[in-house]
């Protein structure tokens, strides 16, 4: 909380981890009990910081496929400020996969599963998310290219990040741009090229800076007038559309 109100925000909107029915060898993402503290803590915060920031409690919910019911109670166990929709692992017939690993065991394993399928998938499943959960924000939606160094967009792929952003723009979501990619890729979390299809579907952008300790909340935000305004451009040269 200190760190976003020394930076000058004016609004923290906590996104924290559910996933649910994940065969994988550890936890990253909160229990039940973790979520009655998690609303517990944040409501405290709200009061304590009222007048001097805004303070949104929400969740970033891992789709699975095989669990979407199970999701669905979850999600209405609480009330969320915003829901924000992502996809980590791939259900292969050993476990699962975790996409945005850059532990080598992780690497390792999605290279023998195949990357071209792995982007595949990932975008299919990340689709079928955004129809059938109540999400208002699509979170990093090329995360699959964080760590991999293999990975590769093929035509298919671009055609399905198109029909993903269709489904988008039909359910009136916003797209995260995640600052967190300026740390290694020097562009967030999703490139410009996928931005410029964004903006000329009239798809809303949301900041997001994927803060995991309090000294990354707002990095690099002050990079992201200068986005804008290529992407005001973009849109203005129609690029993109």
């Amino acid at each position: 909380m200190l760190s976003a109100v020394s930076k000058g925000l004016r609004k923290l909107i906590f996104l924290e981890h559910l996933e649910v029915g994940i065969n994988y060898f550890e936890s990253t993402w909160l229990t039940e009990d973790d979520f009655d503290f998690y609303h517990k803590e944040g409501k405290y915060l709200q009061e304590k910081y009222q007048g001097t920031i805004e303070v949104g409690l929400g969740v970033e919910v891992g789709y699975n496929p095989a669990f979407l019911n199970v999701i669905l109670q979850k999600l209405s166990m609480h009330k969320w400020d915003r829901i924000g929709i992502s996809y980590h692992f791939l259900a292969t017939d050993s476990g699962h996969l975790n996409m945005v690993s850059s532990k080598q065991i992780n690497l390792e394993r999605l290279e023998k599963f195949g990357m071209d399928e792995v982007v595949r998938q990932y975008y299919e499943q990340l689709q079928e998310a955004v129809e059938n959960l109540p999400g208002q924000v699509l979170c990093h939606i090329d995360a699959v290219l964080r760590h991999h160094p293999n990975v590769v967009f093929t035509p298919e792929h671009d055609a399905l990040i198109d029909k993903l952003l269709d489904a988008v723009a039909r359910k009136k979501m916003a797209l995260e741009v995640n600052t967190s990619g300026y740390k290694t890729k020097e562009h967030p979390y999703p490139s410009l090229a996928i931005l410029k299809k964004a903006v000329a579907r009239n798809i809303p952008l949301v900041a997001g800076s994927d803060a995991h300790r309090p000294e990354d909340v707002g990095r690099y935000f002050d990079r992201l007038p200068d986005l804008v305004k290529q992407l005001i451009e973009c849109r203005q040269s129609g690029i993109g559309s």
